[in-house]
């Protein structure tokens, strides 16, 4: 008796010091030899911790309540900031030289890809194990590929060059599409997204002639298809949103809103500014697509083990 009263005095005097955290003393409802966890004070401390603990792994692919899982997404997020300064970078000089389209040449050429190049450069830099394994984040790298070919192709459009960058933007969505999957559904968005693609065509139609009526009924048939799996990913209404998703569903609707000014430039009217918002929503909308690929290695993962 004398032994166990020591030895549970022992005990408390270890936790009030706090050198007994499970290796010792096991109180009610606890094993002995599982560490006992406290709850961090409040202040910068228990912040840090909680952000480190964000970038495990096994919290971000489903066991974190929702308002956790965003954090940590959000936490994801800002650490690929660094990644995209190449980017910007490149953006600016796009934007700063302002080439004249009048006189296209490959240096032109050059500098309106560069900033495409430096988002294959981002998902590179994750590894080609990632982008190999990780089917979305490798079309999300194809897409961009064949966009830089558009992109070649669209300084000689005025040479007859334009049907061949039309095509290769619609083989970009087209994947795009397939990267943003068909799970969930979601027939609501895909008929929204039918609605809109289809009162965009009626406006257009009459402005139409030759090849074009059908090559632009297909190609807005699938930059709509496109955008309707990228609001269907989301899964806004299940609250099942991360911000990686919520990036590549704008990115999906600034890339409608760039093709569409580039419709409504060539076939109806001239479009104040039109090039500045051409290619402001089109480099923003290319951003956020590749971005939203950082999120796929957990969501894959997730899907493998549920």
């Amino acid at each position: 008796m004398r032994r166990e009263r020591a030895g549970a005095g022992n005990c408390g005097q270890k936790a009030r010091e706090g050198t007994g955290r499970g290796r010792g003393c096991a109180g009610p409802g606890r094993r002995p030899g599982v560490p006992e966890v406290e709850a961090e004070p409040g202040g910068t401390r228990g912040r840090e911790d909680a952000d480190a603990r964000c970038k495990n792994r096994e919290l971000l692919v489903g066991k974190l309540p929702g308002a956790s899982l965003k954090h940590c997404h959000l936490l994801q997020v800002k650490s690929e900031g660094p990644k995209l300064v190449p980017f910007f970078k490149a953006t600016c000089v796009y934007f700063v030289l302002w080439l004249p389209t009048s006189s296209p040449s490959w240096f032109s050429a050059l500098i309106k890809c560069l900033p495409i190049f430096c988002l294959w450069v981002f998902l590179l830099a994750h590894g080609i194990n990632f982008l190999v394994s990780h089917r979305s984040a490798s079309r999300i790298l194809a897409g961009l590929i064949f966009s830089a070919v558009g992109d070649a192709f669209l300084i000689w459009q005025e040479q007859g060059y334009f049907i061949h960058g039309l095509l290769m933007f619609a083989i970009t969505h087209i994947l795009y599409s397939s990267a943003f999957g068909m799970k969930p559904l979601d027939l609501k968005a895909g008929l929204l997204m039918g609605i809109v693609s289809s009162s965009c065509y009626a406006f257009l139609y009459s402005y139409l002639s030759g090849p074009f009526t059908y090559l632009v009924a297909v190609y807005i048939a699938l930059i709509g298809f496109m955008g309707w799996r990228a609001i269907a990913g989301m899964q806004l209404c299940n609250d099942l949103w991360t911000w990686t998703k919520l990036s590549a569903c704008i990115g999906a609707m600034l890339f409608m809103v760039s093709d569409l000014t580039i419709a409504l430039n060539k076939f109806c009217f001239p479009v104040p500014y039109s090039r500045f918002k051409i290619m402001a929503t089109y480099y923003a909308a290319q951003m956020l697509i590749a971005l939203s690929a950082v999120e796929t290695r957990d969501e894959e993962d997730f899907r493998k083990r549920s």
